[in-house]
This record gives C-alpha cells, structure tokens and sequence, in this order.
C-alpha cells in the first residue's frame, strides 16, 4: 500500500471548495484512504497552517476549524504526529479563545508535566490554570 504524504493546500482545496477541480482529486484521495488503497501522513505543521489560513484568510469561526480539523485526523489511514495533543488544543482554541499554537503548547506541556512557561503573552497561557507564567 502506498505511503503519501499531503500538503497543506491539498487540505485547503477540500475544506474550502476554492477550487472545484482540486478538491473533486483532493476528495477522492481522502475516499482512497478510508478504502485502505493508500496511507496517508501529514504534520502538525501542516495543521497550524490549515487552522492559520482557514481563520485568516477565510475568516472561519473557530468552531468550524476545529470542526474541520477533527475530520481530517479523524479520517481512517491518515495520520498525524500528536494527534491527540492537537485535538486537546483545538479544544482550548474554541472553549478558552486561545490562540492555536498557543494552545498547543501548553496541552503538550501539561502531557510533559512542565508547568512552567516563560513568555510575556499572559493573554492567552493565563487562560491554562495548570501553567504558571515567568517573564525572562
């Protein structure tokens, strides 16, 4: 079985439709591997643009990003590193209104049992009770 790594923008002609052509082959490389044909891989990076470019650009809701991104590592044969830790931080993203990789941050934190950050954003780490923020 093939092992195929996708890119941000095969994601983003899906999600967003912007390209009708792009996302019918983006769709059906997604049907190929709920089937099993293929593996899927993507990275954590990848994720933070999607959510950076779908808030951005498109100006989506949160709860819709997080919607979308819930998907797309919940899709059968696609994986991702962390991928629980990304649905943590999706979690805070909409609940907390904290902003993505923030979020992400201070979940994979917690999961190493560093409580401790040090940062001069309070916005939006002091809306994690389990970190305590240190300025340098």
């Amino acid at each position: 079985m093939a092992e195929l790594f996708v890119d941000t923008n095969v994601f983003l002609r899906f999600l967003t439709n912007d390209d009708p052509a792009k996302a019918r082959r983006a769709e059906a490389l997604f049907k190929k591997a709920v089937a099993g044909e293929v593996t899927l891989e993507t990275s954590l990076l990848v994720v933070a643009e999607i959510v950076w470019t779908l808030e951005s650009f498109y100006r989506l809701a949160k709860d819709d990003i997080a919607e979308k991104i819930g998907k797309i590592l919940n899709t059968p044969n696609l994986h991702c590193e962390a991928s629980s830790t990304v649905l943590e931080a999706l979690d805070l993203y909409v609940v907390k209104n904290v902003d993505f990789i923030d979020a992400y941050h201070g979940v994979m934190l917690r999961g190493a049992n560093t409580m401790q950050i040090v940062t001069y954003d309070k916005k939006h780490f002091g809306r994690m009770d389990w970190l305590t923020i240190l300025e340098p």
